[in-house]
Order: structure tokens, then sequence, then C-alpha cells
């Protein structure tokens, strides 16, 4: 086992999926002598050459419709993006195109393109710069979506993904990118569609993605220490492909529930998950399903206000508190 950075953890997987398959080839805004925008692709153009780490204007319409296609044909683009919320302008390529071209030629036609980068606020970018847009394009049939959040899952996520034949999106977070794990030295896949229970308890579920798993183990731990409350606390992992089983196996075992999400709260992933719950596990509940989301508004551009905008410890404990 090493410590390394969550961005190392992104690094290594990506440089061994490039040595492992020569389809495999990265594209990107300065992904290449730059060394990406948050040093993620560090190092990849020296070792492997301008042909499989590849520099592209700001097009992203252009660069991800050129994945797409090459896809297509039987190579393997990760494509990295300096946000998520920049590709709402290549929304037509990564919806219609990528999630549907399987489906439409029946079958025949696969898409093994992964798209990355940062989707998150709390960077102080502003609203333009700031979205979590993985409940919108999971909400598209013929597409997967992950949301790692630690190093550990970076690492055996992205592997997986770069092997999967369908569009996977990877959510990262900027505030993730410093952060250090343990991670085994030696190669592992982590399956696409398989959740984690990263604190066990038997009192409530906090049901988490991204960074709002690491906010909730914080106000895991407070709930223990000063309330008595043992929490428990299931990191998604992976949005579609969704582990429904993990989640209703805790919410049986914890008959309550609050839903952490980043997302905004309208159609957000947590909204997703209440309605499974209410609709295969109503009886298991002693208490309505509730959630903590961002505040429903743009980004705010003040660092003060924005914290508050996001999912809070505070705001995870006073709400488990409420239902107890």
């Amino acid at each position: 086992m090493s410590k390394i950075t969550y961005r190392k953890a992104l690094n290594d997987a990506l440089a061994e999926e490039l040595t492992r398959d020569e389809n495999v080839f990265i594209i990107g805004e300065e992904v290449a002598q730059y060394n990406g925008a948050y040093k993620v692709t560090e190092g990849l153009w020296a070792r492997f050459g301008d042909k499989r780490v590849l520099d592209t204007p700001i097009t992203e319409a252009a660069f991800i419709g050129l994945g797409v296609g090459a896809s297509m044909l039987g190579l393997r683009p990760v494509i990295e993006l300096m946000f998520w919320s920049f590709a709402y302008v290549a929304y037509d390529q990564i919806v219609n195109n990528a999630g549907c071209i399987r489906y439409m030629s029946g079958g025949r036609i696969h898409c093994p393109i992964v798209i990355r980068g940062p989707a998150n606020g709390g960077t102080n970018v502003g609203a333009t710069h700031s979205h979590t847009p993985e409940s919108m394009l999971a909400n598209n049939p013929g597409v997967k979506v992950i949301c790692p959040a630690t190093a550990y899952d970076a690492k055996g996520l992205m592997k997986s993904a770069i092997r999967d034949n369908d569009p996977v999106f990877v959510m990262e977070n900027t505030l993730l990118y410093g952060e250090t794990w343990e991670v085994p030295d030696e190669e592992y896949l982590i399956p696409l569609g398989v959740a984690d229970v990263k604190r066990e308890g038997a009192d409530v579920s906090l049901i988490a993605h991204g960074r709002a798993v690491l906010t909730s183990l914080k106000a895991a731990e407070i709930l223990a220490s000063e309330h008595g409350v043992n929490a428990e606390v299931v990191d998604l992992r992976s949005i579609r492909p969704l582990d429904e089983e993990a989640i209703l196996q805790s919410v049986r075992k914890t008959h309550r529930a609050v839903l952490v999400d980043e997302n905004k709260p309208f159609c957000a992933v947590s909204a997703q998950i209440a309605s499974m719950i209410q609709e295969k596990a109503f009886d298991d509940l002693d208490a309505p399903v509730l959630r903590v989301c961002a505040l429903d508004a743009p980004a705010i551009y003040s660092p003060a206000l924005e914290k508050l905008q996001l999912p809070t410890v505070e705001r995870i404990v006073e709400k488990v508190l409420s239902i107890r």
C-alpha cells in the first residue's frame, strides 16, 4: 500500500491503461505539454508522446465529437474537460451520439469513451464553472456516471471505466485532488455499479456520493461522539448503474435515511434515490426520507457563502437529529 493523492491515483490509472491498451488515448485542453489544468495528466505526454496524449483547441463540441467517432471505430478515448460545466456546449455529442449509438445500431456499434474532469462547486470560480451535472447525465439511458470519493475508488473506477464498452462520465471533485489515501501497489479494478459502505452503523443511513461522502463521514463522527447516534455511511460511487440493493440493505437495517447530495435539490440524484426507497422499502422506514442538498441557486461567488451553499457537517447533523 502507498499513500497517494486523488490526483496521482487518476494519473496512475491513466498511465496503466495507456500502457496496457494501445487503443487508449487522451485528448483535451492543455493535457499534453502543460500536464493538464489540474495536473492529472502530468508526465503522460512526455512518456507516451503526441499520438497518445493530444492537446485540443477550446472547442468541446469538436473534440468530444472527435472522441465519439474514434470510439465507434474501436479506439478508447479519454477526454478531459477542464470543468464539466463546459460539457453543455457538447450535449448533442454526449447524449444524442455517444448515449444512443449502441441502442440505435442494435448493439453493433459501441462507444467506449470516457469523459472526465471536475464537477463541483466550492472552489469560488463562479456559477458557470461550478456545475454538478451527474443527475442530468444519468437521466439518459445508454451512459454510465461515476463519482469517486477517494483515491482508492478513483483509480479502480477509472480503470474499469476505460475498459467499459459504453460511454462513462467521471465526475471528479477539484477539492479532492490534493487529498491522500492508502492505495494498493498492485493492480486492481472496482466494478461500475457497486456501492461501498464507508462506515457501518445501525441508527440512520447517510447515503452520498463524491465529496459529500467525506462530509457525511465527518457528520457521522460528531453524531456518534456528541449525540450517541450510530450513522452508517453508504458511498454510491456509481450513479448509473445505481447499486439499489446496497441502498435498500442499509435502509432496512437502520430504518432511517438522510441523503446527502451536492446537486441542487430539484431532480437531483437524491430525489431519484428517495423515490426508490419509498417504492421498495417503505415498510422498513421508521421516519420520512430526508435530504441535505446544495441550496437551490446558481453557485455563489463569495467563498464564505459558497461553503454554506453546499452540504455542511452542521446541516447533516441537524437533519439527522430532526428525525430521532
